[in-house]
C-alpha cells in the first residue's frame, strides 16, 4: 500500500541537502509489477514523493514572494478515509491515463517517456488536500511536458481533467490564498492548451442530457443546502433572544422580589407597632390621657421611622439612570444596622412591650449588608410577635464571636391577635435568602418553656478572607 506520511505545505522550512528533482519519482505503473515487489516499490515512491510534495513551497517561494504572501494557518490534517478517498482517485486517473497512452493510434506502443508521464501526472491527486498548491503546481508541470511530447488527445484530456481537480484543490483547501490566486492564470493558460489539443469524447444524447441537469441539480443543491443554514442561523438568533428576554424576566423578577422584602421589612413592622399603640391610646385616652399621650408620640415616631425607610426604597425606584450620578440624584438614606438596634429596642418599649437587648462580645465594623441583614433578623421577629404573641416579652442576645456573628431573638408565650391573620409567611422565607447570600443559617421554632425563638448565624471568617 501507498505510503501516505507526507506534510502539508509548509512554507518557511528549511529544504533538505539532497532532494531530488520533481521528474524523478515517477515510476512503472504498480499495476504491472508482482505482489511483494510492488508493494516495496510503491511505498518506497509515496514517501519520496511527499517530501518532494511537502518541500517544494519552501524551496520555490521563499525568496521570490515576502513573508506575507507566505503566511497562513496551518492546514488541518485531513482524515485516513480521506487520505485513502485521494489516493483511489489518484490510481484511478493513472490507470485510465496509462490506457489512453498504451492505445497508440498507428503504432504497436506508446513511447515509455509518454506512459510514465501519463501516470505521474495523476499522481499528485493523492496529495491534494494536505500540500494542495504544492500537488497543482506538480501537475501542471507534468501536463507541460505532456504538451512537449505531443501526447495523444486521449492522454492529454484525461490530464485536463486531473489538473481541474488539482486546481479545485488548490483554490479550496490551500492556506496559502495569495499563492492560489495567483496561479489561476497559468493553470488557465495550461488547461486551454490541453483542451485545444485534447480528443473529447462522443457522448450519447441521453448522457449530454444528464450533463446539462446536473449543474441544475447541483444549483438546487447548493440553494438548499444555504436555505438550511440560513434558517438553522436564524434559529440560534432566535434561541439567542428568547435566552435573553428570558434572562431579562428572571431578573426582573429578582429585582421585584427584592424590593418586595424591603417594603415588607419597612411597613409591616412600623405598621404593626403603630396599630398597637393606636390601640392603647385609644383604650386609656379618657382615663389616662398621659399615657395616651406617649402612645401618640410613639406612634409618630414609628410613622416617621417607615417613611425614613420608605423614601428610602422609593429613592432606589424612582432613580434616574439618565444623569451623569444617578445614586447622586436620589434621595438615598444610610441603611439601618446593629447601631439602630436601640433606637428599635425604644420604639418597641413605647408601645409597651417588654424587651431587653444584650450585646456581647467584641464589637466591631462589619460590613453594611451583614449588618442589614442582622437588623432585618431583629426587626422580623419583634414584628411577628406583636403580631402573634400580644403581651409577651422579648429578650435580644447579638453576639460577636471571632468568627461568627449570631443574632438570637426569644419571645415569651402571648395570645394572637387580630392582626395574625394578615401575615403572609414570606417574611422569613425573605430572612432566609437574605441570610443564604452572606452564608448565614436561619433557625425558627417554639421553646421548650413556652414562645417563640428565631436565631441567625453569619460567618465572619468568609468577610475577612474577601
Amino acid at each position: 500500500m501507498y505510503s501516505l506520511n507526507s506534510r502539508p505545505d509548509t512554507a518557511g522550512q528549511p529544504a533538505p541537502q539532497e532532494d531530488p528533482p520533481p521528474s524523478s519519482p515517477p515510476a512503472a505503473p504498480p499495476a504491472t509489477a508482482p505482489a511483494a515487489p510492488r508493494a516495496r516499490t510503491a511505498d518506497r515512491l509515496g514517501s519520496l514523493l511527499g517530501r518532494v510534495l511537502g518541500r517544494l513551497p519552501a524551496r520555490l517561494l521563499g525568496e521570490r514572494f515576502g513573508a506575507q504572501a507566505l503566511k497562513a494557518d496551518p492546514l488541518p490534517r485531513p482524515g485516513r478515509r480521506k487520505q485513502v478517498v485521494d489516493l483511489v482517485v489518484a490510481i484511478a486517473f493513472a490507470l485510465v491515463a496509462v490506457r489512453y497512452a498504451e492505445d497508440a493510434p498507428n503504432a504497436p506502443s506508446s513511447p515509455l517517456d509518454i506512459t510514465l508521464l501519463a501516470a505521474a501526472a495523476a499522481l499528485p491527486l493523492a496529495w491534494r488536500r494536505r500540500a494542495p498548491l504544492t500537488a497543482l503546481w506538480a501537475q501542471l508541470a507534468l501536463d507541460i511536458a505532456l504538451l512537449a511530447r505531443h501526447a495523444y488527445p486521449d492522454v492529454l484530456f484525461v490530464a485536463s481533467l486531473v489538473a481541474t481537480v488539482a486546481l479545485y484543490s488548490a483554490i479550496a483547501h490551500s492556506p496559502y490564498r495569495q499563492l492560489s490566486v495567483a496561479s489561476l492564470p497559468v493553470a488557465a493558460v495550461v488547461l486551454v492548451l490541453l483542451i485545444s489539443r485534447a480528443q473529447l469524447p462522443h457522448f450519447p444524447n441521453w448522457i449530454i442530457g444528464a450533463l446539462l441537469l446536473f449543474p441544475v441539480v447541483v444549483a438546487a443543491l447548493g440553494h438548499r443546502l444555504w436555505a438550511g443554514r440560513a434558517e438553522e442561523s436564524h434559529a440560534r438568533l432566535r434561541a439567542l433572544e428568547l435566552d435573553q428576554i428570558e434572562a431579562l424576566r428572571q431578573a426582573v423578577e429578582h429585582e421585584r422580589a427584592r424590593i418586595a422584602r424591603e417594603l415588607h421589612d419597612v411597613v409591616t413592622h412600623n405598621v404593626s407597632v403603630m396599630v398597637i399603640q393606636a390601640g392603647a391610646a385609644r383604650m386609656v385616652v379618657e382615663q389616662n390621657p398621659a399615657m395616651a399621650k406617649e402612645a401618640l408620640v410613639a406612634i409618630e415616631t414609628g410613622g416617621r421611622a417607615a417613611m425614613s425607610d420608605l423614601r428610602h426604597v422609593m429613592g432606589l425606584l424612582t432613580m434616574d439612570s439618565s444623569g451623569d450620578d444617578p445614586a447622586a440624584q436620589a434621595e438615598l438614606a444610610p441603611q439601618p444596622g446593629l447601631d439602630g438596634l436601640e433606637a428599635l429596642v425604644a420604639r418597641m418599649r413605647l408601645a409597651g412591650i417588654d424587651i431587653t437587648l444584650d450585646v456581647t462580645g467584641r464589637r466591631r465594623a462589619l460590613p453594611p449588608g451583614v449588618e442589614l441583614t442582622a437588623y432585618r433578623v431583629v426587626q422580623e421577629a419583634l414584628t411577628n410577635m406583636v403580631k402573634h404573641a400580644v403581651g409577651a416579652a422579648a429578650t435580644i442576645q447579638v453576639h460577636y464571636a471571632d468568627r461568627e456573628l449570631t443574632v438570637d431573638v426569644a419571645n415569651t408565650e402571648g395570645h394572637r391577635g387580630a392582626a395574625a391573620a394578615t401575615g403572609s409567611s414570606k417574611g422569613l422565607v425573605g430572612l432566609r435568602e437574605r441570610l443564604a447570600l452572606y452564608g448565614g443559617t436561619l433557625h425558627t421554632g417554639p421553646r421548650l418553656t413556652g414562645g417563640y425563638r428565631v436565631k441567625a448565624s453569619i460567618p465572619l471568617d468568609l468577610m475577612e478572607d474577601a
